[in-house]
């Protein structure tokens, strides 16, 4: 058995991709529009991790699919958690659980899918603004 992918369906694909490949860092592997289901599929991973993707499934007719938290989350190992959190900070994305134990921090993507970020290795030692700031939201 290999891990192929998981998949999330999207409300709208700019801002999702937006979020995916221009702030999280993730690439564009491949794309399917599939006209008689109304559909598109995107598949993103990694720089050089393509063995490990996320689908976002995209249906063209308006869907509200809510935040339910059966889902869980998607991971990714990041190689300084605090340079990505500001990096996204930056960007405008909420840091919903701030990394203040320099290993582990949640965002959220446009489509409310909770993204956990882990530090690659040992954890950083606790600095600021992380370690005093806040939780956020939920994730």
């Amino acid at each position: 058995m290999k891990y192929l992918h998981t998949m999330v369906r999207i409300r709208k694909l700019e801002e999702s991709l937006d979020f995916y490949c221009n702030k999280l860092g993730l690439v564009e592997i491949r794309r399917k529009d599939v006209a008689s289901g109304r559909f598109t599929l995107i598949f993103l991973s990694a720089p050089g991790d393509e063995g490990a993707q996320i689908e976002l499934t995209y249906n063209w007719d308006p869907e509200e699919y809510g935040e339910a938290r059966n889902f869980g989350h998607i991971a990714y190992c990041v190689p300084n958690i605090y340079e990505t959190c500001q990096k996204l900070l930056d960007a405008g994305i909420e840091i919903n659980r701030p990394p203040r134990d320099g290993y582990m921090a949640f965002v959220r993507s446009p489509d409310n899918i909770s993204i956990e970020l882990l530090q690659e290795g040992a954890p950083l030692p606790p600095k600021e603004p992380w370690q005093s700031m806040p939780n956020t939201g939920h994730w």
